[in-house]
């Protein structure tokens, strides 16, 4: 089995607390001791973070390396949300290290996540820890593509909305943030309402005041440190909110 760089090094914050157990967990799982000891060794694997195998880059990695475990472990709890692992779910996942990294980083996660489905994640309090030591944005990314997942296989499951709501709880977001990425991308007037999380009956003053909240709070500048591939998603998040803008515009006769 290949390595993965990443994770042999200095995780940060990540040490200790419900994600250093898991994160323990997967290291005795899947990972040779005796790499482990040459620290960041990649032999026959991929090193997450994008660095130069054997020259590991700890400090500009150590937001990146805590996004992408984390994000591992809360899609381990989307996933098996309603009892069944579903392909089109576990494929969304590689797809995303497929195209960002290689075909054998996509082979890793899909290992990692089946060592994942055995353990017994506490949700609620990796959630907490997210939120102690992630910022805000890099918070709403985790959900974002958290909720691709539960929209994978074309329907989402109320199981699958509760895990959402439960994570984004408690990563200190709340359900309006779950409504409005489940519904981005959508094309109905009601999906722009939720995306903007703004109620119909809402004034023209208060819609242009969330819709500006959103764009400081998604812009793709505020999760540069994540990585260039992060980035483009919330680039991607934030043409749909602008879609959903000029959609209530439209629907209301605003310029």
């Amino acid at each position: 089995m290949g390595i993965i760089g990443w994770f042999t090094g200095a995780i940060g914050w990540m040490v200790g607390g419900p994600l250093g157990g898991l994160l323990g967990y997967i290291l005795g799982s899947l990972f040779d001791t005796k790499v482990i000891e040459n620290h960041g060794s990649t032999a026959g694997g991929y090193n997450f973070a994008g660095d130069t195998p054997g020259e590991p880059q700890r400090d500009t990695r150590s937001d990146r390396d805590n996004f992408i475990f984390s994000l591992l472990v809360l899609s381990s709890c989307v996933i098996k949300a309603d009892g069944r692992i579903m392909h089109s779910e576990m494929e969304y996942v590689r797809r995303f290290f497929r195209q960002n990294f290689n075909d054998a980083a996509a082979a890793q996660a899909n290992d990692i996540l089946l060592q994942l489905f055995k353990a017994p994640v506490d949700l609620e309090g990796c959630g907490r820890q997210i939120a102690q030591h992630m910022d805000y944005a890099g918070r709403l990314q985790l959900l974002d593509y958290l909720a691709g997942i539960a929209k994978a296989d074309g329907q989402v499951t109320a199981d699958e909305v509760d895990v959402l709501r439960r994570a984004a709880n408690a990563m200190g977001l709340n359900a309006s943030e779950v409504d409005a990425m489940l519904n981005l991308g959508g094309q109905t007037l009601d999906a722009a309402y939720k995306v903007l999380e703004v109620d119909p009956a809402c004034s023209d003053a208060e819609l242009k005041r969330a819709y500006k909240r959103l764009v400081l709070n998604n812009h793709p500048d505020r999760v540069a440190a994540l990585g260039d591939d992060i980035r483009l998603k919330a680039e991607e998040k934030l043409k749909q909110i602008n879609e959903a803008y000029e959609r209530v515009k439209k629907a209301r006769g605003i310029n």
